[in-house]
């Protein structure tokens, strides 16, 4: 089965393709235009991508968004993970973090897969807690400063197969993958 992936992360896709393989879903990367809805809602986010990828690629596409919640910030970051990454950084959310004990957080990936019947929607989630220091090398955005629960290591300090086993988008990824293949569209 191949569905394509749109997005321009390389980090994205190669962590979503190491939890597809297991199914025998090929994931393709391509580019759609990007016009991000600006909304409080993740899976807002993600339909709307993944509803304009399809009218780009013309074939069953999905789309993956996914947001740092930080529990001491009232859920900041959250949608706006990127945008908040763009502009301050891990170092910038450290600071704010600065003298804050409550250190729980998680992180939530919305998978959205589009197609000829709809769309169809997937979710992942992931607690663990904000370290007081940025951590390891590995992954990107966020990942340096974040423990998942039941490890001591961030994200950035875990290969991509170790982050997997915790990760909210290999959840999210998972579940779509099951879906498709025990449920989905026959024609892909």
């Amino acid at each position: 089965m191949r569905v394509y992936f749109a997005t321009s992360n390389v980090h994205k896709v190669e962590e979503a393709k190491h939890v597809a393989r297991e199914y025998g879903v090929e994931l393709i990367p391509t580019q759609a235009p990007k016009i991000e809805l600006q909304s409080d809602n993740l899976r807002d986010v993600a339909v709307y991508a993944a509803v304009l990828a399809y009218q780009h690629v013309k074939a069953p596409v999905i789309v993956e968004d996914a947001g740092l919640f930080i529990i001491a910030l009232k859920g900041f970051p959250g949608p706006y993970s990127s945008y908040v990454y763009k502009t301050i950084g891990v170092n910038g959310l450290l600071k704010l973090m600065e003298g804050v004990e409550d250190r729980r957080a998680y992180f939530l990936s919305v998978v959205a897969f589009a197609y000829s019947e709809g769309v169809k929607v997937f979710y992942g989630r992931v607690d663990g807690e904000i370290a007081r220091e940025a951590r390891g090398s590995k992954g990107f955005g966020f990942d340096p400063i974040f423990i998942p629960k039941g490890s001591t290591k961030t994200f950035a300090e875990m290969d991509v197969e170790e982050k997997n086993r915790y990760s909210h988008r290999a959840q999210a990824i998972r579940r779509f993958c099951e879906w498709l293949v025990n449920e989905g569209p026959s024609h892909l």
